[in-house]
């Protein structure tokens, strides 16, 4: 009986680590989990152990095996908060902006919180991607730019090793970037200076995370976001209020125009 206990603690133990894992973004959607027998030494437990706990986590829809090829991630994580929100944003654009001002304070949060506590790691993949949109930009490639810099910010949230943090932002910008595509082509094909400012602004944000400097992390996201908004405003003809609206925060950036609201708040 008290073996049969402390078998099912083992597993229990096991579980609630790889579920943090999970949580805090060191196994993304998608990836490939280490092997049994590589688990099972980090874990410094029998295979078996680690195998019970796969089978539990793969029942709640975290993990799924591939025959023949192992144990992949879902993405049950990074999912469900924002899926209902997706036609809501495509027929009321004023929700956008809503979204754009949450937007504001979790990646300024995000950004402060990876300056403090990034690892070396994750410091390597932020140069390496600030690096992929210099080459994008110098070749031209707005697919490609908008891909790498959707993966910057997701990169910086899981550098804050914070999972509320990890699993919003990954549900709010799905919902952005399926619909209005605010990192992705549109915005910067809609005028020829866009490309460059967003690059100088994210130059300037993976400085001072680089740098370890969060008050100029958080400064630097939340005048990124001040930049999409307005473009955003522009082009859907949104006309934005609030503070982070009164005046362009970047050059070549236009101040944003108001937008009269009716009484009812709507």
């Amino acid at each position: 009986m008290r073996d049969r206990a402390g078998a099912r603690g083992r597993v229990e133990t096991v579980m609630r680590r790889m579920e943090t894992a999970l949580l805090d973004g060191t196994w993304r959607a998608g990836e490939k989990l280490p092997s049994e027998r590589v688990l099972a030494q980090d874990y410094g437990v029998a295979r078996n152990t680690v195998r019970e706990a796969i089978q539990r986590l793969a029942a709640r829809g975290l993990v799924a095996s591939r025959a023949g090829a192992g144990v992949f991630v879902t993405d049950q994580l990074r999912t469900g908060f924002a899926s209902p929100w997706g036609q809501l944003v495509a027929d009321h654009p004023a929700l956008r902006d809503d979204i754009l001002e949450f937007r504001r304070v979790l990646e300024g949060a995000t950004a402060y919180f990876a300056a403090l506590r990034a690892s070396d790691d994750d410091l390597a993949r932020i140069r390496a991607l600030m690096d992929e949109l210099e080459r994008t930009r110098e070749s031209d490639d707005k697919g490609a730019e908008a891909d790498a810099d959707a993966k910057l910010h997701e990169v910086i949230a899981q550098a804050s090793h914070n999972a509320m943090f990890l699993h919003l932002h990954t549900s709010v910008l799905g919902v952005l970037r399926e619909h209005i595509t605010i990192n992705g082509t549109g915005l910067r094909e809609q005028n020829a200076d866009a490309s460059g400012l967003l690059l100088l602004q994210h130059r300037t944000l993976c400085d001072a995370i680089l740098a370890r400097r969060p008050e100029e992390a958080r400064t630097a996201m939340q005048t990124h976001i001040d930049f999409v908004r307005a473009r955003v405003g522009e082009e859907s003809g949104l006309l934005e209020t609030g503070p982070t609206s009164e005046r362009a925060m970047w050059p070549g950036s236009p101040a944003p125009k108001r937008r009269a609201r009716r009484a009812s708040g709507a």
